[in-house]
């Protein structure tokens, strides 16, 4: 995101209800070509367990049926590990967990399909991982566990294994990646597993930094590279400041074609997992309406960054207001489905 801010329960029957949300995961007909970031569960990084409805937040009753009626079909949900796994190498805790449970039934009630991500940064309570205190073993054990309890259902879409892998992260990064690949698929080996990249996984840096990655080996050959981009002058996400001076309305594109030119010379599917702009100007829209072009050519989804209902007047949130759509769902909301992409690419 923008730099802001128990032992699985056995299971002897399921209820009807239930039955029809577990399962292999259903694919969808056409790739979602926009998506949606649905935050809350990832808050108040700095209050652990927390409270659910104070410090952090999960969909209520209806949130991913709204988001269907607008033709969202699939969303990236961000959680935080310290929350998950209170105790490293542990059971997951209980509370947290069945919250998550419960949005995935939620979410294929709705015929959704959720990405899940472990929005982190490379990092255990501002640890690395691959220190003596967190490590790579560690962070496999939180895969796995991951891959056991949720697997069965049906609204998962995939794993998205690391948020925003950073500085002192980088060098661990690709090793502990590979881990996560193989604690997945020892339980899963239907789901795509997205990859994110070292530098912040940003999309304009990507060759300088993830060529290492190319090394993963995923034995269901179903990865996923994931980055990030934001237009600010830094590329942050913060958006300090209005456009002044010069203004490039391809700049979206610019900062992406990197990470296309990428994938296109290594054979690799691609994916955007955070896109946002602000609501304060139409130069924002015209180079959010140009990258949207650029990537449905190349049938690559985007995901924007961020919805649910506690952002607020947050002016990068896309949460309607009162039932009214925000200033960016006018460009999103035109390109939900690309007909010829019946695949992740680059084509």
């Amino acid at each position: 995101m923008p730099k802001l801010h128990a032992s699985r329960p056995r299971r002897t029957l399921l209820s009807a209800a239930m039955a029809l949300v577990l399962g292999s995961g259903a694919a969808l007909a056409d790739v979602p070509m926009t998506q949606v970031n649905v935050s809350g569960a990832e808050f108040s990084e700095n209050a652990f367990p927390g409270v659910e409805g104070t410090h952090y937040f999960f969909p209520r009753e209806g949130f991913f049926a709204n988001w269907k009626r607008r033709g969202v079909q699939s969303v990236r949900f961000p959680l935080k590990w310290e929350r998950l796994q209170p105790t490293l190498g542990g059971a997951l805790d209980p509370t947290y967990a069945r919250l998550i449970d419960k949005m995935l039934v939620q979410a294929a009630q709705a015929n959704m399909q959720v990405i899940l991500d472990v929005h982190n940064y490379g990092r255990y309570r501002g640890k690395i991982i691959g220190t003596k205190d967190v490590t790579v073993a560690h962070y496999k054990n939180l895969m796995s566990q991951m891959a056991r309890r949720w697997s069965p259902y049906s609204a998962l879409a995939g794993y998205d294994l690391m948020n925003e892998p950073h500085d002192e992260s980088d060098a661990i990064w690709p090793t502990a990646a590979q881990a996560g690949i193989d604690a997945i698929r020892a339980i899963d080996k239907t789901r795509p597993i997205y990859v994110e990249g070292r530098s912040w996984s940003s999309a304009e840096r990507w060759p300088h930094y993830n060529d290492e990655l190319l090394k993963l080996n995923d034995p269901s050959n179903k990865l996923i590279f994931s980055a990030h981009i934001y237009i600010d002058p830094d590329g942050s996400g913060n958006y300090k400041n209005r456009i002044s001076g010069k203004w490039d309305p391809d700049i979206a594109v610019n900062r992406v074609k990197p990470f296309v030119d990428w994938l296109k010379r290594n054979g690799k599917k691609g994916h955007i997992g955070e896109f946002g702009i602000p609501d304060n100007d139409p130069r924002w829209l015209d180079a959010a309406e140009r990258l949207h072009k650029y990537l449905a050519i190349q049938c690559m989804p985007i995901t924007y960054w961020s919805s649910g209902p506690y952002w607020g007047g947050y002016f990068m949130a896309v949460e309607p207001i009162n039932g009214k759509a925000r200033p960016q769902w006018s460009v999103m909301g035109r390109y939900l489905k690309e007909p010829k992409c019946k695949a992740i690419g680059p084509t």
